[in-house]
Order: C-alpha cells, then structure tokens, then sequence
C-alpha cells in the first residue's frame, strides 16, 4: 500500500491568532510554517510538535467565512501521558471545558474535550 501515515489535519478558522495562540499556548504545539496562497486571500499556518514531522495541524483562514457551529472538522485529538494531570492543568487556564469530567471509554482509554477558538472540538486522549 502507497498509504503511510496521516500527514495532517486542517480545520477552518476566523480568527488565526486566536486559533494560533490556543494551539501554542494552550496545546503546546509550535508554529513550524506560515504563508498565503489564491493570491493573499487564504493564510495556512501548520503547527506540529517538537520539531517532528509526525500529523500536523493545519489552521487555513480566508476563503468561506461560514462557518458551521462546530467548524470543518469534529474533532482533533491529542495524546498525554498523564489524562488527570492534563484536565487539571487545562482548568487553571481560560478553556472552555465540553467535559464535566475525564471519561474512560470501554476499551479503557480515556478522553475529556474542550472547545477551540471556532467551537471545534479538541480532544486530550491517553491510551
């Protein structure tokens, strides 16, 4: 199979700084690469960990100002070590919170959601 891996994520946001400040600072992610295209009138900024070229998140502003309640995609998840200390460090901070608590799924992972900039749903998520 030609198929390797899932190179990348992109969700539609109206705000790109807040979007980039949520995934910066409240992720932890870093901006890896930043630049217009269709003649200046979408900006896409891709933000990754630690240098690694593993999925990356791709924020795309511009083009269709509409934007569905939930944004373009339903959710983006990222993995912790540690899904306790994750939601505890998360409710010191201004993120609104989607779950009341962390929740264990049958299979024994566990997931709680808060809610970006564009009402998309971000997922923290410990195997």
């Amino acid at each position: 199979m030609a198929v390797k891996k899932m190179d990348h994520v992109g969700i539609f946001v109206s705000d790109l700084q807040a979007s980039l400040s949520f995934y910066q600072e409240i992720v932890g992610m870093e901006l890896k690469n930043q630049f217009t295209i269709a003649d200046g009138a979408i900006t896409l900024a891709f933000l990754g960990f630690n240098g690694s070229d593993e999925t990356e998140l791709e924020l795309v502003h511009g083009g269709d100002p509409n934007l569905p309640s939930e944004g373009k995609v339903n959710h983006v998840a990222f993995l912790v070590d540690d899904i306790e200390e994750e939601f505890g460090r998360l409710k010191q901070l201004e993120v609104n919170f989607l779950s009341e608590a962390v929740d264990t799924l049958p299979n024994g992972y566990r997931n709680f959601f808060v809610q970006g900039p564009d009402r998309e749903k971000v997922e923290f998520f410990q195997r």
